[in-house]
């Protein structure tokens, strides 16, 4: 009889399940539910624009939902029976560390917490630890650079230690009446598992590896001299996390009795421990040495594996290097953009431009001809993620005039991200990740052919699309499936569940030609804001008018 798994994938805005026959990758039914508290999902301070969290209760009743409704769906499918589910895997955004009490309930589930922003889950997307982060990075650097050299050289505010010594300051209150720090990663699979005492959770390394300086090399997360030189308070955190990590595929524990009436599912199946949306994206597409997944959401991740033989530098930027972090045998590499789809549901939904959606603003744009815009934007409106390490870097705009349409304004920011996404390749084969293949996936790589030509002509490299359109939750749905033991190892499963499609997007050269020019100048403004010693920039807006008035047939650049 078929076997399926469960992957439950929490992104930003909403919890997806999507249940997969594992012999296949079968995507046999799927279910999202929106998270309810606050805007879209996400609780604001509209006096702090760096704020976002979520309500860890919006976790808990999204499960319920999502699974009961996939279970539901499948029983249209002639013999399935809930019985053959054999395995749960979870992926959530990161990293969004919860406080949670000495019984790991965490606070904002208390009453004396209810209506506490501090209290609640810190979302990936909150810089309030923005100036935390430049302290540690300052201390790390004086006291402990190896811990800087595994994450890329700069601590970063979507980090960890930033948010918890953000909250020491901001709210005491909570602070000590937090028994412990856990990230919604590994803090779900141990709900699940009824093994969610602070003591008995398995921390993942994706999570503890990327964003929290947790590296076997010195023992696990950092150490209480370094930590204390940061805030004393700070120790009784450290003296609450243990010493070991886990990969992905290995289970945080068996579904417990009260979760297998909650949602249908047989009690004591495995749950996997958990890992970051867009490693487990990396998983459903099929990552492995030589390929670079992005994922491309609100924001973007670009992931690569190599072997824990090869002698990997450290490379600068990055969002770390970590053992085991995406594949069990291979380190993993992680980069990224702040922002991506968040600027282009921006633009739609804040300036609402002329009432214009993103189908008309696409169709808009796919009409001008590279540089005809005469536009060069900065990709920065949430920050710098990757290679820059920066929240406080903002987006920019440059060669507006009054004739400037939205649509144009549109395709300069969605060539501005593919700006980006080329400043992280060129990164990792500057260190000797050689790129041989690109795989993305996420919603916009499946929706938006003309985004994908552009990144393709950007990047001048032929760019793949997962199979599936849902790749994070089938890569949490692999990782169940290896820790029931349908697999032997992920290469296994990869190569049953996985695919890509057969449309390939490949670079045209006259657009590549364009594209090198306005990257040549997308990259000066870039290292003139982002890096110590601007560079003049005085030609640049007579620079862009010479590429647009060639583009319109006006002159010759």
């Amino acid at each position: 009889m078929p076997q399926y798994t469960i992957g439950l994938d929490y992104g930003t805005n909403s919890v997806r399940a999507l249940l997969v026959e594992v012999g296949t990758g079968a995507e046999i039914a799927t279910s999202v539910y929106n998270y309810p508290h606050g805007e879209m999902g996400i609780l604001l301070d509209p006096r702090d624009p760096d704020l976002a969290r979520q309500h860890p209760r919006d976790y808990l009743d999204g499960a319920v939902a999502v699974i009961t409704d996939v279970l539901a769906q499948a029983r249209a499918v002639p013999g399935f029976s809930p019985a053959q589910v054999i395995g749960l895997g979870v992926d959530t955004t990161g990293s969004t560390p919860i406080p949670v009490d000495a019984e790991g309930t965490p606070l904002a589930l208390k009453a004396e917490f209810a209506d506490e922003l501090g209290a609640m889950a810190y979302l990936w997307k909150d810089h309030t630890g923005h100036a935390e982060a430049v302290e540690i990075t300052a201390k790390a650097a004086e006291m402990r650079p190896q811990y800087l050299a595994k994450c890329g050289g700069t601590y970063s505010a979507e980090w960890f230690w930033a948010k918890i010594l953000r909250c020491l300051r901001a709210n005491p209150e909570v602070f000590a009446a937090a028994y412990t720090w856990v990230e919604h990663a590994d803090w779900l699979p141990a709900v699940l598992c009824g093994s969610d005492a602070p003591g008995a959770i398995k921390r993942g390394i994706c999570a503890a590896g990327h964003k929290a300086m947790f590296h076997p090399a010195w023992g696990g997360y950092p150490d209480a001299e370094f930590l204390a030189a940061l805030d004393p308070a700070l120790v009784r955190v450290r003296a609450s996390l243990p010493n070991v990590a886990y990969a992905v595929g290995q289970a945080a524990g068996a579904l417990s009795a009260e979760w297998a009436a909650k949602t249908g599912l047989p009690a004591g199946i495995p749950v996997s421990v958990g890992a970051f949306d867009a490693h487990l994206g990396g998983v459903g597409s099929g990552i492995a040495p030589g390929v670079l997944v992005k994922i491309i959401g609100t924001s973007t991740c670009d992931m690569m594996v190599a072997p824990l033989a090869a002698d990997l530098p450290d490379i600068p930027g990055l969002c770390g290097i970590v053992p085991e972090s995406i594949l069990p045998g291979c380190y993993g590499l992680e980069a990224g953009q702040s922002a991506v789809g968040d600027i282009f549901n921006w633009f739609v939904n804040y300036l609402q431009p002329g009432g214009q959606g993103h189908v008309e603003l696409t169709d808009g744009a796919a009409k001008l001809a590279p540089g005809e815009s005469g536009l060069l934007a900065l990709d920065w409106h949430n920050g710098n993620r990757t290679i820059l390490v920066d929240q406080r870097l903002t987006g920019l705009v440059l060669g507006l005039t009054l004739q400037t349409t939205p649509a144009e304004l549109y395709r300069a920011w969605v060539e501005a991200t593919a700006f980006g996404a080329r400043i992280i390749m060129e990164r990792f084969e500057e260190y000797g990740m050689a790129v041989e293949q690109i795989i993305n996936c996420g919603g916009i790589s499946a929706k938006n052919p003309l985004v994908m030509q552009i990144y393709a002509d950007v990047m001048g490299r032929p760019l793949a699309i997962s199979r599936s359109a849902q790749t994070c939750a089938l890569g949490a749905a692999i990782a169940g499936a290896v820790a029931a033991g349908a697999y032997a190892d992920f290469g296994a499963a990869a190569a049953a569940m996985t695919g890509v499609q057969a449309r390939i997007f490949t670079p045209i050269p006259a657009n590549q030609a364009v594209y090198t020019r306005l990257f040549a100048l997308y990259k000066r403004v870039h290292d003139s804001f982002g890096v110590a010693g601007a560079d003049d920039l005085r030609d640049v807006m007579k620079a862009l008018l010479a590429i647009r008035d060639a583009a319109r047939g006006a002159g010759v650049a």
